[in-house]
């Protein structure tokens, strides 16, 4: 079985965990819970019949009094980067981010999740920004940990493009 590590990179209370306690047990919680340091969990998921492992690394939010540990990031196969819709500001922090996980793991997989889409009215991040964003290179996906929309479809995505990544490796 493959083990992959995916770090899941953003801003504070953007729903990093939330979208990784949706991922492994199918549930949110209207319940804030700020991550100290990294938590771990696992994921198994089964992609063109390989059995893939999913080590999902939620790192702790980055603001300006506490910059991101990018250590956690070594080893990393993958990462995802998370914004909130409701919050503009965090989608220049996600971009930002990239470009310094890019400079200590390499052209790995990423995607960026654009995530509270349930919340449209509240929805801040303009459809030019996101345009600007694609442009970059970027892979934008719309997630809702709350509701579920877009999250599985995401994680299988990545994984896609890691084991593609793997495959293209080894040839």
């Amino acid at each position: 079985m493959l083990q992959k590590k995916i770090c899941m990179l953003g801003a504070y209370a953007v729903g990093k965990t939330s979208l990784v306690r949706r991922c492994v047990d199918s549930l949110f919680s209207e319940r804030y819970h700020t991550t100290v340091g990294v938590k771990v969990d696992k994921k198994q998921l089964r992609v063109h019949g390989q059995a893939v492992t999913l080590m999902l690394w939620d790192l702790e939010g980055e603001d300006d009094f506490h910059p991101l540990h990018f250590s956690h990031l070594r080893g990393a196969s993958a990462y995802l980067l998370v914004a909130d819709g409701t919050r503009a500001s965090t989608l220049s922090k996600a971009a930002s981010l990239q470009e310094s996980a890019k400079g200590i793991v390499g052209p790995v997989p990423f995607v960026l999740a654009l995530n509270k889409c349930d919340l449209k009215a509240d929805w801040r991040i303009e459809q030019n920004q996101i345009e600007a964003i694609k442009a970059k290179g970027f892979d934008v996906m719309f997630t809702s940990a709350r509701t579920g929309e877009g999250v599985d479809e995401m994680f299988e995505s990545l994984t896609h493009r890691v084991l593609a990544e793997t495959c293209n490796e080894c040839h």
